[in-house]
C-alpha cells in the first residue's frame, strides 16, 4: 500500500474536482445539444430581452405571457416567418430558448459555488486555482456572447448573425475541452501527487485547430440555414461545386456569408479535419490510450450524419444528433491529445511499502 510522508499531507482533493469538471462537463453537453434545438426550431429570439435574474422564472400568468408575446411580435423575425402565431405556438418556441438560458445559468451555479467551496475549504491544489477560476471566466463569457448573438437579430435581421452564432458555439467547445483538459490533470494527479499538467503537443494543436475549423463552418452552416442550400451528396445538385454560384465581394466573405460556398467548405473541409484527427488518434494509440479508437469512430459517424443530415433535408433529429456527436468527438479528441501530452512526474515517486 501507499504510504506518504507526513510532510507531504495536504487538503487537496483533486479526484472530488475531477469529477466535480467532468459533470460540469456533462452539463455543457447538455447545453450544446440544446443550443443546437433552439437554433434548429427558429426559436433563440422568443425572449427578447436579458434579465440574468428575474428571467429565471418563466411567465406565470397570461398576462405575462401575453407581454412576452407582444415584445416578440415586434421584431422583424415574427413578421417574416411567424405572422399570425398564436400564443400556443409561441409557448412552443419560448420552451428552447428559456430552457437553453436556463440551462446556462445552472451551469455558472454548478461551476461557481463548488469552486467556491472548494477553495474555502483550500481543497484545491496549488497551480489550479488560476485555471478554475479562467473556466468559470468562460462560463460568464458565454453567457454574455449569447446574449450578444441573440440582439444581433432583434432589429434588422430576421435571425441571430451567424458569425456570432459561430462564436458562441466555439466559446461554449472551447470552455468544454478546458473543462475535460483540467478534469484529465487533475485525475492525473490524484493517482500520483507529483504529477505535472500535460504537455499539449503540436499533433494535438494540428488535430484540434482542423477540427475547430470545421466546427466553426458548422456553426456557419445552421447559422446561414446553408444545409438546406443542397440536400445530395457527394455533389451539389449535378456538379462538384455549382456554377453560376452568386459570389460576394470582397471574396474572404464568402467563406462566412455565401451559403453555396459555406456548404461546400462544410462538405470538403471535413475529410482535412478526419485526416488530422485520425493522425492524433493514432499517436493515442501509440501512447497506451483507448481514446484514439473513439476518436477514429466519432469521427465515422460525424461523417456519415454529416451526410445523411443533407441527404433528409436537414431532418431534426439527424441534425441534433449531429451536433451532439460533434461535442462527444471534442471531449474525445481532448482525452487523445491529453494521452499524447503524458502526464509527467516532478518530484520523486511515493514510497511503496
Amino acid at each position: 500500500m501507499l504510504l506518504p510522508s507526513a510532510a507531504f499531507m495536504t487538503t487537496a482533493r483533486p479526484r472530488a474536482l475531477s469529477i466535480w469538471l467532468w459533470l460540469v462537463a456533462a452539463l455543457v453537453v447538455a447545453m450544446v445539444v440544446i443550443g443546437g434545438i433552439t437554433r434548429l426550431t427558429e426559436s433563440g429570439l422568443s425572449i427578447t430581452e436579458w434579465r440574468p435574474v428575474s428571467g429565471t422564472l418563466p411567465p406565470l400568468t397570461d398576462a405575462a405571457w401575453q407581454a412576452e408575446f407582444a415584445n416578440y411580435r415586434r421584431i422583424p423575425q415574427y413578421e417574416a416567418f411567424n405572422h399570425g402565431m398564436t400564443l400556443a405556438g409561441f409557448k412552443a418556441i419560448f420552451f428552447w430558448e428559456y430552457l437553453h438560458r436556463l440551462l446556462g445559468r445552472v451551469i455558472g451555479l454548478a461551476v461557481a459555488l463548488p469552486l467556491l467551496w472548494f477553495a474555502a475549504r483550500r481543497q484545491v491544489p496549488a497551480g489550479y486555482g488560476l485555471r478554475l477560476f479562467a473556466l468559470l471566466t468562460l462560463i460568464g463569457l458565454q453567457g454574455t456572447l449569447g446574449w450578444i448573438m441573440v440582439r444581433s437579430g432583434l432589429s434588422a435581421r430576421t435571425e441571430v448573425a451567424p458569425l456570432w452564432l459561430a462564436i458562441h458555439l466555439l466559446t461554449a467547445l472551447f470552455t468544454l475541452g478546458g473543462l475535460v483538459w483540467t478534469a484529465l490533470d487533475l485525475r492525473a494527479l490524484a493517482g500520483n501527487r507529483f504529477a505535472a499538467p500535460a504537455h499539449l503537443r503540436l499533433v494535438a494543436v494540428a488535430a484540434m485547430a482542423l477540427l475547430a475549423v470545421q466546427l466553426a463552418f458548422g456553426a456557419l452552416t445552421a447559422g446561414l440555414r446553408a444545409g438546406y442550400a443542397f440536400a445530395s451528396w457527394p455533389l451539389m445538385g449535378d456538379t462538384l461545386f455549382p456554377a453560376g454560384t452568386p459570389m460576394l465581394a470582397p471574396a474572404w466573405r464568402n467563406a462566412i456569408d455565401n451559403p453555396i460556398v459555406v456548404q461546400f467548405f462544410h462538405r470538403w473541409f471535413a475529410f482535412a479535419a478526419a485526416a488530422g484527427l485520425v493522425w492524433l488518434a493514432m499517436r493515442a494509440h501509440r501512447a497506451g490510450s483507448t481514446a484514439g479508437r473513439a476518436v477514429i469512430a466519432l469521427v465515422a459517424l460525424q461523417i456519415a450524419l454529416g451526410i445523411a443530415t443533407l441527404l433528409s433535408g436537414v431532418a431534426l433529429d439527424l441534425a441534433i444528433a449531429h451536433q451532439a456527436n460533434a461535442a462527444l468527438l471534442l471531449i474525445a479528441t481532448v482525452v487523445a491529445a491529453h494521452a499524447v501530452g503524458g502526464a509527467r512526474t516532478s518530484g520523486p515517486a511515493v514510497s511503496r511499502l
